[in-house]
């Protein structure tokens, strides 16, 4: 090479060297002006000292997050900051006036956090905003109509049987039995008979086992990943071990939508039942998606079916999943509890061979119960919103557009401010006439984004709780007790194990 020619490559490596220096500059001056803007916005929700490049990452440690979360809830009245990291904040949120003055706007889900959501459920009910989603809530609730839910009571009294039965042959052997993998199944099975019209028992599927489990390390995967600064470039990710983990998972979970999809596809035309479904008044969840029009005339694109069949599946039987096992832990904790709802069950139900929709709102204790439970343990432990325009709270305090909430149902169902002694059971706060604060029991979130399959919840609830009653005495494992941990749902951190003794 000339000499000429090694001077202009060596002026072209200065110019280059410069100009990365000074994009360096210029993302450092971007991230310090970032953060003087978080540190003012933030100045009026005091929270415990935080460094500043890792924030509160070591007093939320992944495994503990909920014990430094309630000692927030007690120190710092109705919401306080939490630093993830240099320049990405939130301010937590735990107090029924606030929730209430969130939820009554429309803010967005933020998408910093809920965008790594996306590849595994799509843009579904959950992720969509603004008018596209108000078009989605609007098709999907005629499927959750009293006359579409009624006859579904049979139909999970009978996957609750099957799970019954499995129960009985394996506490014959031993009484000790860990029941959030069983419970994910058959509330899968459920939601496959109701709403995708499923013929037989995913109970006895091997290939519903590859679902649950992916549906299980997604929700560790994605909790990780939003705490882990060094996970969130989407290139770096995909060649981590974790990203491949969570591609395995999203994959296995989409292959089970797509067969759910495809197999009613075929049975509608098969059967020629096309045209009897549109002459249906009221039509099951997949069907309406099936036969579904926007109101420009156009079908769903499949992408958009998939997004919500893949939200529903996951919501409709994890969330459901988790509270009936907290629900079973909690009267299996309080056995005093336990036995006044058996006699109230056997006295509606007998032996509960025919358990219809007028008996779920005959059992009035049990129903306490099961509200006391999901305040103590809510499926959904924690809502994002971010705010698109500034807000004003009932005390005062205010913050600017921009700013992310991180909407704690478990923090507001454990404040001692809301709820007088919160960590005790008592189902007598949900007694017939009791008041409180429309926003201080959020367990389906609150304001028109909802649960739209809440009442569809609280029935397959009833109904687990019932039969399982009925069949079983519930004792806790001391040997094991459930520590519950924050994730997309509340799990327990190693399971929750039971005792079961048959009843005669």
């Amino acid at each position: 090479m000339t000499v000429p020619a090694l001077a202009s490559v060596s002026g072209l490596l200065q110019v280059a060297s410069l100009l990365g220096l000074l994009l360096l500059l210029l993302k450092a001056a971007q991230l310090y002006l970032r953060r003087q803007w978080l540190l003012k916005a933030l100045q009026q929700f005091p929270s415990p000292p935080s460094h500043w490049l890792y924030g509160h990452s070591r007093e939320f440690q992944e495994e503990s997050e909920l014990q430094p979360l309630l000692k927030r809830v007690e120190k710092y009245p109705s919401a306080c900051a939490r630093w993830l990291w240099g320049t990405r904040a939130m301010v937590l949120v735990y107090d029924p006036d606030y929730m209430k003055v969130v939820l009554a706007r429309s803010e967005p889900k933020p998408h910093i956090t809920y965008k790594y959501l996306t590849p595994w459920i799509g843009n579904g009910l959950l992720l969509l905003d603004g008018q596209t989603w108000f078009q989605h809530r609007r098709m999907l609730t005629p499927a959750f109509h009293h006359d579409i839910l009624k006859p579904y009571v049979r139909l999970m009294a009978d996957s609750v049987q099957v799970m019954l039965d499995k129960w009985e042959q394996l506490v014959a052997q031993d009484p000790r039995l860990e029941i959030v993998g069983p419970v994910s199944l058959m509330t899968l099975d459920t939601i496959m008979k109701c709403a995708f019209s499923h013929q037989g028992s995913v109970q006895t599927d091997g290939d519903s086992h590859s679902y649950i489990q992916a549906i299980r390390d997604l929700n560790d995967l994605l909790f990780s990943r939003v705490r882990n600064v060094f996970q969130q470039n989407d290139v770096l990710y995909r060649l981590s071990p974790e990203g491949r983990q969570s591609h395995r998972a999203i994959r296995i979970a989409h292959q089970h939508t797509d067969r759910v999809i495809q197999l009613r596809k075929a049975q509608l035309q098969k059967q020629g039942e096309m045209e009897n479904v549109r002459k249906k008044r009221h039509l099951d969840f997949l069907d309406i998606l099936l036969l579904a029009r926007m109101e420009k005339g156009n079908s769903l694109s499949d992408t958009d079916l998939r997004a919500e069949v893949d939200t529903f599946m996951f919501e409709g039987h994890d969330t459901t999943a988790s509270g009936i096992s907290w629900i079973l832990y909690a009267l299996a904790s309080h056995p005093e509890h336990q036995q006044r709802c058996r006699a109230e069950i056997q006295g509606l139900l007998g032996d509960g061979t025919s358990i219809t929709w007028d008996h779920l709102d005959q059992m009035p204790y049990t129903t306490m119960c099961i509200k006391e439970a999901l305040r103590l343990y809510p499926p959904v432990p924690v809502i994002g919103r971010e705010l698109s325009k500034p807000i004003t709270f009932p005390d005062g305090r205010s913050l600017p557009a921009g700013i992310i909430l991180s909407l704690s149902v478990y923090g507001l169902h454990h404040n001692p401010q809301v709820w007088p002694n919160p960590e005790e059971f008592d189902p007598s706060r949900f007694a017939p006439g009791s008041a409180r604060h429309s926003h201080a029991f959020m367990p389906f979130s609150g304001g028109s984004r909802n649960c739209i399959g809440k009442q569809f919840a609280m029935n397959e609830m009833k109904v687990a709780v019932a039969l399982t009653l009925l069949h079983f005495e519930l004792a806790p494992d001391p040997s094991r007790i459930p520590v519950p941990i924050q994730r997309v749902v509340l799990k327990s951190n190693n399971g929750i194990h039971l005792k079961l003794r048959k009843l005669p």
